[in-house]
C-alpha cells in the first residue's frame, strides 16, 4: 500500500455506475516531489512546480482522476480542503496548497456522462486515511481499461493497484498506479496478464500484432489511454533525486506494460519523499521500479468489471 510510507493518506471517490472516479493522496508537511512525463497525450496540472528548478520546495497533495482533462477540476476541491486544514506553503499572506494533478481518459467507459469535479475531489480528500486503502476498480482506476490495439469490443478492465517494500536500511518504498494503458499488462514471467482479447485466440499480445502489421488502424483507440503512477518513500531525497526517482518509476511500469509511453498514451509518474532515512540512490531507484511494476499488475489482478468491460480473469475463463 502507498500508505505503508508513514504519514501518507489515500482517499477515493468512486462512481462505479458512471464508470469514473478520483483519488487524493495527502502528504505530510515537508514532502519533496518530482515528476516525469512520457507519451503523447498527458493531462496534468501544476506539474511544473515539481521540476528541480522550481522555487517551491514541497508538495501538499497529489490528485489522480478519471474524466480526461475535465477531471483535473477535482484538484480544486482538494486544494480547498487542504486550505481548510492549514496544509500548504505559508507565503506570509496565505497558506497555499501545492496540489499537482493528472488525469486519465475513461470517457470511453463512462460515456462522458459524469466527470470528477471539485466536489468529488473534496470527497476523496475527506476520505483519505493512513490505513490500508482500496485497490481495483476504485478512485482514478474505476473506468480504467487496458489492451486497446484490438478495438473497443476487445478491451480488458484496468484499475488501481499498489505495492510496497521495506529496504534493509529501514526506508520504505511504495507505489500506486492507475492503469488505463493502450498496451497489454504482462506478469512476472513475461506472459500477457491482461490486454487485447480475441475470441478463439485469447490475449493477442499487442507487441506482436503491431510489428506484424495485423493491427487495423481504424481499431486503434486514439487518445483513450494513460497510466498514472506515484512512487513514495520516507528516504532522504531532494527534488532532483525525486525527479530521477519518477523516471525510475516509468522504467518499472514499462516492465509490466507494453507497448508503453506511446503517442496514444499520456503516462505520468510522480515521486515523493517524506522523510530523512538515508538511502543508496541505486537501491531506492531499483525498489521504485519494482514496486511500480508490481502496482500495475496488482491493478488488473484486483479489478472488477465496470459498465460491462470484463476483467482479465473473466476473459481467461471463457
Amino acid at each position: 500500500m502507498l500508505t505503508d510510507v508513514p504519514g501518507i493518506r489515500v482517499g477515493h471517490w468512486t462512481d462505479a455506475a458512471a464508470g469514473t472516479g478520483c483519488t487524493a493522496i495527502i502528504l505530510p508537511r515537508g514532502t519533496r516531489g518530482g515528476v516525469a512525463v512520457r507519451g503523447g497525450g498527458p493531462a496534468s496540472l501544476e506539474t511544473e512546480l515539481l521540476r528541480p528548478e522550481a522555487a517551491v520546495a514541497e508538495v501538499t497533495a497529489l490528485v489522480l482522476s478519471g474524466g480526461s482533462a475535465f477531471g483535473l477540476a477535482a484538484a480544486s476541491g482538494v486544494v480547498a480542503w487542504c486550505e481548510e486544514q492549514g496544509l500548504g506553503v505559508d507565503t506570509g499572506i496565505a497558506v497555499v496548497p501545492i496540489v499537482p494533478a493528472a488525469a486519465l481518459f475513461d470517457l470511453g467507459v463512462s460515456g462522458n456522462a459524469r466527470r470528477p469535479g471539485a466536489a468529488e475531489g473534496r470527497l476523496a480528500a475527506e476520505a483519505a486515511t493512513g490505513g490500508p486503502h482500496a485497490v481495483g476498480s476504485v478512485g482514478a482506476g474505476t473506468g480504467a481499461t487496458v489492451g486497446k490495439c484490438n478495438g473497443r469490443g476487445n478491451w480488458c478492465k484496468g484499475g488501481l493497484g499498489s505495492a510496497s517494500v521495506r529496504l534493509p536500511g529501514g526506508a520504505t518504498v511504495a507505489a500506486l498506479a492507475a492503469v488505463n494503458a493502450f498496451g497489454d499488462v504482462f506478469d512476472e514471467h513475461g506472459d500477457v496478464l491482461a490486454g487485447a482479447w480475441e475470441e478463439g485466440r485469447g490475449f493477442v499480445d499487442a507487441r506482436r500484432v503491431l510489428i506484424s502489421g495485423e493491427a487495423r488502424h481504424e481499431r486503434l483507440a486514439v487518445m483513450a489511454n494513460t497510466t498514472l503512477c506515484v512512487v513514495a518513500t520516507d528516504a532522504a531525497l531532494g527534488k532532483p533525486a525525486c525527479t530521477h526517482l519518477a523516471g525510475q518509476a516509468h522504467a518499472g511500469v514499462a516492465r509490466a506494460i507494453a507497448p508503453y509511453g506511446t503517442a496514444l498514451d499520456g503516462d505520468i509518474a510522480f515521486a515523493v519523499a517524506t522523510g530523512g532515512v538515508p538511502v543508496n540512490a541505486v537501491i531506492v531507484g531499483n525498489a521504485a521500479a519494482e514496486m511500480a511494476a508490481a502496482a500495475v499488475r496488482d491493478a488488473v489482478r484486483t479489478a472488477t468489471s465496470v459498465r460491462g468491460v470484463p476483467t482479465a480473469a473473466e476473459l481467461a475463463a471463457r
